[in-house]
């Protein structure tokens, strides 16, 4: 019987540092990206994979607002330009993927489900923004546009510049999940829980509406694989392992991590708040909830079976 593996990609694996974003740059690093998912099919493992959109989604908000002002389209707000980045996401990857396999002679069929899921209005979150997205801009550009939007601003801690910060609510349900697990069982691919999945709330009951948030592509990727009985869940990053002391000359790659540990770091603040950490917090909520290992690796860790920091109960 076939294992179940959730592939969680960020969406800095489709836009590179210092690229603009055009399709051709976005198809040549998705199928970079679905060349490494190959051996997950040698090796036996269904496949669900989501995906980040921090980068595109900024940039759909920026195309928004242009939009707004030079010709008068109307604004759309961030549940649908969550959706529209599921969309044009999911067409590249699975195009890519396709091509891939047909490269390697395999055949698979590739389902994109626009995922929406379910959150609390009253989250804590919405008071305090803090989920970073779209590009990267200076203390001056930040400033201006701050003013000029009401958008609210936070310096990266690598110190790459300045992002938009957007509230990032707790995932509490995630729809179609029995049909996305059902379709990964019988073989198929599915990319699914696009950038954390759209995020909506019972405006009164039995309605549900959009809101305005980022959903963190982890901790949504992670509640997906526990609730479809997932075996493992990867969250591919741009670090091969996880490390202390990270960027300093104490930096030590950890092999293995336990819960206990994973939790003793957190609270020992050797994880960046925006990167890591919600990393960690998304392997710990999907080991604990399901016994299984999660993997936090580059897209190179794809390729071997140990590779990567493995995270488990003990």
């Amino acid at each position: 019987m076939k294992k179940l593996a959730v592939v969680s990609f960020g969406g800095s694996a489709l836009l590179l540092a210092n690229q603009r974003g055009t399709i051709d740059e976005l198809e040549e690093n998705a199928y970079h990206a679905c060349t490494h998912l190959i051996n997950l099919i040698e090796r036996n493992f269904n496949l669900v994979i989501t995906h980040g959109n921090g980068p595109q989604v900024g940039n759909i908000l920026l195309a928004n607002t242009a939009g707004n002002k030079l010709y008068g389209l109307p604004e759309m707000p961030l549940d649908i330009s969550v959706a529209y980045s599921q969309g044009f996401i999911g067409y590249i990857l699975e195009q890519q993927l396709r091509n891939v396999l047909m490269s390697k002679d395999m055949d698979r069929d590739i389902i994109s489900i626009i995922t929406q899921i379910l959150v609390n209005k009253d989250d804590a979150a919405f008071q305090h923004p803090a989920k970073p997205i779209g590009p990267f801009y200076t203390k001056d550009e930040a400033d201006r546009l701050s003013k000029e939007t009401s958008s609210k601003f936070k310096e990266d801690i690598r110190g790459r510049g300045w992002r938009k910060v957007v509230a990032s609510p707790t995932p509490l349900m995630i729809y179609n999940r029995k049909s996305i697990e059902n379709i990964a069982r019988e073989g198929h691919i599915v990319i699914a829980v696009g950038g954390g999945g759209i995020p909506c709330f019972f405006v009164e009951s039995n309605k549900l509406q959009g809101i305005d948030a980022i959903i963190d592509k982890d901790i949504a990727s992670a509640l997906l694989a526990s609730q479809i009985q997932a075996d493992k869940l990867f969250i591919i990053t741009d670090v091969p392992k996880v490390c202390l002391n990270f960027n300093s000359p104490k930096e030590t790659a950890l092999d293995k991590l336990t819960i206990a540990e994973a939790k003793r770091y957190l609270d020992e603040e050797q994880f960046d708040g925006d990167t890591m950490a919600p990393k960690i917090r998304a392997a710990i909520h999907f080991v604990e909830r399901s016994g299984k290992e999660a993997v936090i690796t580059d897209l190179a860790g794809l390729l071997t079976e140990d590779s990567g920091t493995q995270i488990t109960i003990v």
